[in-house]
């Protein structure tokens, strides 16, 4: 009898034995995903495959035993969790052999049961997608999920979210939702199925944040490559530093508020931060989307940007040089966007720093043709919070005034060393 993918099989080869769950190949070579969580590719010539279970008598035994109702425990407080997929919900399809989204919220309680020491949660699923496939408007949805949840009653807010993107969500949650409870972003660069996984260590530290007094838009994750603790990035300095490390995550131009200590649960802060109740809840949701970051690189056309203002784009973040520059052949087509009433936001592509367009005469060209210095805010980060100012105030000087108001922790006065 030939296996067919998602049967358990032993293959033997050269004295050696792998067993496990038959995956998709494109190769030719056989594919185990062994126990171990790890993949094993087996040459087939001189293999021997022995049929272990057929996968249609294993999903008897695999199949999640219904719902389990999570108990609410007296004196414990209230948090949402609030699922848009991600690896932190996902799990292998053997359909394609790769990570796909397919558990909710409710999930993800049922996988780590010491969350229910922390507090009494609540599960929604938003989306189910891979971060990839975010738009805007699924962050205003999102703004309204969370404003929905905090309104009912919940004393936090979690929202698990695929890594390659949640620094733009936390960017955009961070501008539309004014919040008296803490929203915590959470995420996992290791799938639940590999012995390496980050996702239940991420979502107890989110846990903890979500009942402390950190009354932001954080992202939690892990701090570094060992299980000892997360650090807690304010929602507009943190960014994706790393494709597969557990500590990908880091503060860019400023330090993390603080850390969840992993061994005895305890949160530390080590920056001042907006506490729990200090301000009301307020929904700005409001979002102009007709907006991109375009990339400066040496010789590079100003038709790049000429394609922008021909299609009527409402604003433009320029990732320029050290200072914020780009070549003077850029400068009459960023004067030809402002006088058009487009929007044209300078950052750097260093990322650490502060954009000063006045020290050089490119620069100065730049401010003089209209464009708005984006002080030492992430180039991804003014993408958003332009999008953001652009639906919740009118005009250009409206606008230019917003991009340069510190808003929620995104233009820190000093920049780091």
């Amino acid at each position: 009898m030939e296996f067919e993918e998602g049967d358990r099989v032993k293959v033997e080869k050269n004295g050696v034995a792998y067993e496990g769950i038959a995956m998709p190949s494109t190769t030719g070579h056989i594919i185990v995903k062994m126990i171990s969580g790890y993949n094993a590719g087996i040459d087939q010539e001189g293999a021997t495959v022995t049929i272990v279970q057929k996968k249609q008598d294993m999903e008897v035994i695999t199949k999640p035993a219904g719902k389990a109702e999570a108990k609410s425990i007296s004196g414990l407080p209230k948090v949402s969790i609030l699922s848009t997929g991600g690896t932190i919900a996902s799990k292998i399809d053997y359909r394609t052999g790769a990570v796909t989204a397919q558990f909710s919220a409710d999930d993800i309680l049922q996988a780590i049961p010491e969350m229910t020491e922390i507090a009494n949660f609540s599960g929604k699923a938003i989306y189910n997608i891979l971060s990839e496939n975010m738009k805007a408007d699924y962050w205003q949805e999102l703004a309204r999920a969370v404003v929905e949840e905090i309104e009912n009653g919940a004393d936090g807010i979690i929202v698990a979210h695929g890594t390659d993107t949640m620094m733009y969500s936390a960017a955009a949650l961070s501008f539309m939702v004014q919040t008296p409870v803490p929203i915590v972003f959470v995420g996992s660069q290791r799938s639940a199925d590999r012995p390496s996984s980050d996702n239940a260590m991420n979502v107890i530290c989110a846990a903890k944040v979500a009942v402390s007094d950190i009354a932001e838009v954080t992202v939690v994750m892990h701090s570094d490559g060992s299980d000892d603790r997360c650090a807690i990035h304010r929602g507009t300095k943190v960014r994706k530093m790393h494709t597969s490390r557990r500590d990908a995550f880091r503060s860019i131009n400023s330090e993390p508020i603080g850390y969840v200590d992993y061994e005895k649960l305890k949160v530390s802060t080590s920056m001042e931060y907006v506490k729990r109740g200090d301000r009301p809840l307020e929904l700005r949701d409001k979002l102009d989307s007709k907006c991109a970051l375009v990339k400066f690189t040496p010789g590079s056309s100003p038709d790049i940007l000429s394609y922008f203002i021909d299609a009527d784009y409402s604003g433009l973040v320029i990732e320029g040089t050290g200072l914020g520059h780009v070549s003077t052949d850029w400068v009459p087509e960023i004067e030809r966007a402002t006088k058009k009433g487009i929007v044209v936001v300078v950052t750097s592509q260093c990322l650490n720093g502060r954009v000063c367009d006045r020290v050089y005469d490119t620069g100065r060209d730049i401010i003089k043709a209209g464009a708005i210095e984006g002080e030492n805010m992430l180039p991804e980060l003014a993408l958003v919070k332009l999008m953001w100012a652009l639906g919740n105030s009118d005009g250009h000087d409206a606008v230019a005034a917003m991009m340069g108001e510190d808003i929620a922790g995104e233009i820190t006065e000093r920049s780091l060393a």
